[in-house]
């Protein structure tokens, strides 16, 4: 008998036991070797926070249950395949499945982790899929001047792959200066926000406050574009449009890990599989700032939504790790 991890009702999590389906000829069973909590997202369903308007948005593919709860949700998961298609027997996969220690799944629903990435890495595949995914949106330029406002999971991610620009100057800025480690560790500048280098062509927002937001546009120079890439759930938000938001003729734009943008025509496929070939450069191992195994999962959650939503990642390991 397997187990998966279900929110039982907000802010209290379980382990349950699960059967699994018999596989059909097109299917593949998994075992789950890592899976990781994407801390904003997750921690928005773990207290109950996702809005009733966006209930259906907001499901993950293989969710079961509706929010509020119960649920079970998640899509970063990472393991080995059992069972399947010969070409997909015994390689690890990458699939937006929620936490649990096998899985019956189509064979076309994971993607292969390619061999220059580690299994322990690729959980990261969907958070920088999200970050790719900004930065098509952005459509940053040949020496742009960007800040990255937010130094989490996403945050960090945009910063990094925003980094390979030729001659962009990027600077990462977050409210905790121990975040100049994990920056350093991504080969960026950073700043806290009040040092932030303005007059910036672009800037990112992924810190999902008012505070984060408002300084991301004081950073802007005029005609300047600020990307929102944080997901503030049942949360409203308050931000200057008076001031300079008009005279300097600013730009809000939002961006979304659920639609490619249509500025490149990919389909969801090509950018998940850009995404893990993102992931073979081993300074986003930078990301995973905490470990607990899966059997700890229920007493780990509830200490994550008392933490700003700028977290880095939490990375499950299961009983074969």
């Amino acid at each position: 008998m397997e187990r998966a991890f279900w929110v039982r009702e907000p802010g209290y999590g379980e382990l349950r036991a699960v059967e699994l389906p018999d596989p059909g000829p097109d299917d593949v069973v998994v075992r789950t070797r890592y899976s990781a909590v994407s801390r904003g997202t997750e921690a928005l369903v773990f207290r109950g926070g996702v809005p009733a308007s966006q209930h259906d948005i907001m499901r993950a593919p293989f969710q079961e249950g509706d929010f509020p709860a119960p649920v079970k949700y998640g899509y970063l998961n990472v393991g080995i395949v059992e069972s399947g298609p010969a070409e997909l027997l015994g390689r690890t996969v990458f699939c937006l499945y929620p936490h649990q220690t096998r899985y019956v799944v189509p064979a076309d629903a994971v993607t292969v982790v390619p061999d220059a990435v580690p299994a322990a890495r690729a959980v990261l595949a969907g958070t920088i899929e999200t970050a790719l995914n900004a930065v098509w949106d952005a459509s940053p330029q040949v020496g742009d001047r960007i800040a990255v406002v937010g130094a989490g999971m996403v945050g960090a991610s945009v910063a990094r792959i925003l980094a390979g620009i030729p001659a962009a100057k990027v600077q990462l800025v977050d409210i905790d200066p121990a975040r100049a480690e994990i920056a350093d560790k991504l080969g960026v500048e950073f700043a806290l926000p009040d040092d932030a280098r303005a007059d910036r062509d672009l800037v990112v927002h992924a810190s999902a406050s008012e505070q984060g937001l408002t300084r991301a546009l004081e950073l802007l120079r005029p005609e300047g574009v600020c990307v929102e890439l944080s997901w503030y759930g049942d949360r409203r938000v308050s931000i200057p449009l008076g001031e300079w938001f008009h005279s300097r003729r600013l730009t809000i734009r939002s961006s979304q890990v659920g639609t490619v943008s249509p500025n490149r025509p990919r389909s969801y496929g090509q950018r998940l599989a850009t995404a893990l070939d993102l992931l073979a450069d081993p300074c986003f191992d930078a990301l995973v700032a905490d470990q607990c195994r899966f059997d700890d999962l229920p007493a780990a959650l509830p200490k994550l939504i008392s933490r700003e939503p700028s977290s880095l990642c939490l990375r499950v390991t299961y009983d074969s790790d």
